[in-house]
């Protein structure tokens, strides 16, 4: 595009589409197009006096407010959605709509709801803040109990299996499979049978810390649902005794929010959906935090997208390989289905045997059970992608 092209084009969106500007607009600019007239179109205002004011385009409606948010983080720089989002509550109302009852008990609270209000945690009035909590207390109270049972079930079995003895007490400790692998050499062939010189069996449960597990976070704003997710998941992990639990937030600055796990709602409103992205940072102060790498699993939860050094971040990931973490990568930790994702880098790390891969909530708890037992993951998504 020419400069002069690019001049009308940039016009043609300040000006709207009553603009005399030569020259159509491409299906993005459309899209942005649509954005800054739901803010900012002409006409006359919500009361209806005419006096030429720009007049709210959004509508009393908390999906239409959720997806506006989520177009104007899709069409511009933090910067200008900081903006927007001001001159959304001034010019529409959006705090009203966020305090009044009648919306709040219209609107099923859910986990894009909390993403909503979150996007919009720097810029609300106290009043309004107060009201999001709550909001976001009951969603995220239902999560807990919906998911804390199960995961703790699962991960504690998983954490005692991968414990292992040569001197199991019980038959049930023994885990066969292991026990054949290791005594083939004492195969007796006129016996058609193994006789076992060694037993390979599962550990008693210990007291202590066994497995270190590390999340990070993305908070990019395509991340609003897996950060929700994520946080709650985090809390319960933490819960528990055999596990040192941290969890890190990103965008271009990482945030350690490990001493907010025994309240996720805390832990989500220090995040802050929206910005940039510097994965490489993020790996590197996680790194950190592992100090026994054969006994630690770590979960990126990003789109990939990397504003900071790729081949900086993907050797990070081949050093944590090397040095023996189990390292789990999720593309989304939500049921919104396929989510886009950077596939230049999560093909980059799939040839380092990393899979990258989009995670329902409900089969979360046994994917940490496999990684906390080591088991190759590749294997795991196919399986799970194939159901």
């Amino acid at each position: 595009m020419n400069a002069v092209d690019e001049r009308e084009r940039r016009w043609r969106l300040v000006l709207g589409r009553e603009a005399r500007c030569g020259g159509g607009l491409s299906s993005a600019d459309q899209g942005m197009d649509a954005a800054l007239e739901a803010l900012y179109n002409r006409g006359d205002d919500a009361s209806g006096g005419g006096d030429g004011r720009r007049s709210a385009g959004l509508g009393a409606s908390a999906p239409r407010v959720s997806r506006w948010l989520g177009d104007i983080r899709e069409y511009f720089p933090t910067s200008v959605v900081q903006v927007m989002q001001k001159d959304a509550m001034e010019r529409l109302g959006l705090h009203q709509l966020l305090l009044e009852p009648e919306m709040m008990e219209a609107v099923e609270p859910d986990v894009h709801l909390v993403g909503t209000l979150l996007s919009l945690n720097r810029v609300m009035p106290d009043e309004a803040r107060e009201s999001a909590r709550a909001v976001v207390r009951k969603v995220v109270d239902d999560l807990e109990r919906r998911v804390a049972q199960k995961t703790r079930s699962v991960v504690r079995g998983a954490i005692d299996r991968s414990s292992r003895t040569t001197r199991p007490r019980r038959v049930a400790d023994i885990d066969w499979n292991a026990t054949i692998r290791r005594n083939l050499a004492h195969y007796l062939p006129e016996h058609d049978t193994i006789v076992p010189q060694t037993l390979v069996g599962y550990g008693r449960r210990s007291r202590g810390v066994q497995k270190d597990v590390v999340l990070a976070i993305d908070q990019s704003g395509s991340m609003a649902s897996s950060v929700v997710y994520a946080s709650v998941f985090g809390a319960v992990l933490a819960s528990m005794s055999a596990l040192r639990t941290s969890l890190v937030a990103f965008d271009t600055a990482v945030v350690d929010l490990t001493e907010e796990l025994t309240d996720p709602v805390e832990v989500l409103f220090g995040t802050q959906l929206g910005g940039g992205t510097d994965i490489n940072r993020a790996i590197a102060y996680c790194q950190g935090l592992i100090t026994k790498p054969n006994d630690s699993v770590f979960v990126l939860i990003s789109d990939l997208y990397e504003g900071g050094v790729r081949a900086e971040m993907l050797k990070r990931v081949a050093a944590m390989k090397s040095a023996g973490v189990q390292v789990v990568v999720l593309l989304a930790l939500s049921d919104e289905g396929a989510p886009f994702y950077d596939r230049q880098n999560a093909a980059a790390l799939a040839e380092m045997d990393v899979p990258a891969f989009a995670c329902t909530p409900d089969a979360f708890p046994e994917l940490m059970a496999a990684a906390i037992q080591g088991q190759p993951l590749t294997p795991w998504v196919d399986k799970h992608q194939d159901a």
